[in-house]
């Protein structure tokens, strides 16, 4: 690798960072013809780092230029810092000879905007392109739609990407003419709904025709960015929400923000965003998604932030004591995914064992629940939880038993807005 090279991978891989939604699930895309990778089964590695971010994928921006002047990105045009570009060519080398190396199973590739959308979109769908025809790679690739390219170059990138991403960023549209006034949210959110409508169509025409090409196979995702702005949490799960029903988003995700600038409009340089923040806001998101929770559930009247010393189905469960304790060996599913320290397949493991037998607390630990937790939430053979607790003292209870890694190291930190 030439110097130049090597700096210009440490300058846009170090730019790439604050973008998250970079899961490499949802495809399958199998090898053919004596290519060169596989989306399925083993062909995608999922490493993570500490807190959480994906880094299975060589992820890299072609070009931190940009033409846009959003206050809490590092690339903004009025930042002063040194700018670098990718040509086709390289994206394409690094991808294949790291992929060669085993050093990566796929590629994540964004962009700043130089010129216009039109002109960064046609070299994303250039690189994907070539990779795929010329250089027959059938590895994960995650292509950044950019707000303003044309329909024709949205639907290109979706025959040769497994999954596209519109990121949203900011969770109002109030919040977008504030810090990012060169975008609209209207903008924006064009190329998702182009997006939604080609993968049913896509999906509808499969259900006729067998060989129908493959379009974002792995959908679509966003990103929004937490603690830039002063939504709280309930008002970004809304938000996510919306765009899950709206959109049909396969994920959004949930990225605090780093303070790299120094703007009014800001919080101040050194003011981080808890990372317990992002862990319960990703937790919110799985109950709305697998669980069974709407948003207003994860909140009240006055609380409109997740708890950060609790899950949010413990914190649910800690409102709603009247509802437990629960029936393990009748209650249906519905019920038992509300129990804290049940997840879906222990809940599927009960469903399936109590048809053959009356369940006891011998049982269930067997089948991976959170005792520690569950146990003063359902009911069955050998275990009757103490009804006297309030809701006070069994937090306290569940506190002092925890095991997480995260409430070990967690201390409240003063919002980022102050009135």
């Amino acid at each position: 690798m030439s110097e130049r090279l090597e700096e210009k991978l440490s300058l846009l891989a170090d730019a790439a960072k604050y973008d998250v939604s970079c899961a490499s699930s949802g495809s399958k895309r199998s090898n053919h013809n004596k290519g060169l990778g596989d989306s399925t089964g083993m062909g995608i590695c999922h490493t993570y780092t500490e807190d959480g971010r994906c880094v299975s994928l060589l992820k890299i921006l072609l070009t931190n230029h940009c033409i846009f002047d959003c206050a809490y990105c590092v690339s903004r045009k009025s930042n002063d810092i040194k700018r670098a570009a990718f040509t086709v060519d390289e994206v394409v080398s690094l991808t294949i000879n790291f992929y060669r190396r085993n050093y990566i199973e796929g590629l994540f590739l964004s962009s700043g905007i130089f010129k216009n959308a039109d002109y960064t979109m046609e070299r994303l769908v250039r690189i994907a392109k070539k990779l795929r025809t010329e250089q027959r790679f059938n590895g994960y690739i995650h292509l950044k739609a950019i707000p303003g390219a044309s329909d024709e170059l949205i639907r290109e990138a979706g025959l040769y990407a497994d999954r596209l991403s519109v990121n949203l960023e900011l969770p109002t549209e109030e919040s977008l003419r504030r810090l990012a006034p060169d975008k609209s949210y209207a903008a924006i959110t064009a190329p998702m709904t182009f997006l939604k409508k080609e993968i049913e169509t896509i999906a509808d025409e499969k259900k006729i025709f067998r060989r129908t090409p493959k379009f974002a196979p792995a959908g679509q995702s966003t990103q929004l960015i937490i603690g830039a702005s002063p939504e709280n949490d309930h008002q970004i799960l809304n938000v996510a929400g919306h765009f899950y029903r709206q959109y049909k988003m396969r994920r959004v995700y949930y990225s605090g923000y780093v303070p790299v600038l120094s703007d009014q409009r800001l919080p101040s340089p050194g003011t981080l965003v808890p990372l317990m923040r992002e862990n319960r806001l990703y937790q919110a998101d799985w109950l709305l998604r697998f669980y069974g929770f709407s948003v207003q559930e994860l909140f009240t009247d006055k609380i409109h932030d997740l708890d950060h010393e609790v899950d949010p189905k413990t914190a649910w469960a800690l409102r709603n004591l009247h509802l437990f304790p629960i029936d393990i060996n009748r209650a249906p599913r519905e019920l038992l995914l509300r129990i804290p320290g049940i997840g879906q397949k222990s809940v599927t493991k009960i469903l399936m064992a109590r048809r053959h037998q009356f369940l006891a607390m011998d049982q269930l630990l067997q089948f991976g629940i959170a005792s520690n937790r569950a146990r003063y939430f359902l009911s069955c053979k050998g275990n009757m939880p103490l009804k006297e607790h309030d809701a006070g003292t069994l937090k306290n209870i569940l506190l002092a038993t925890s095991h997480s890694k995260y409430l070990k190291t967690f201390s409240p930190q003063l919002s980022l807005f102050t009135p």
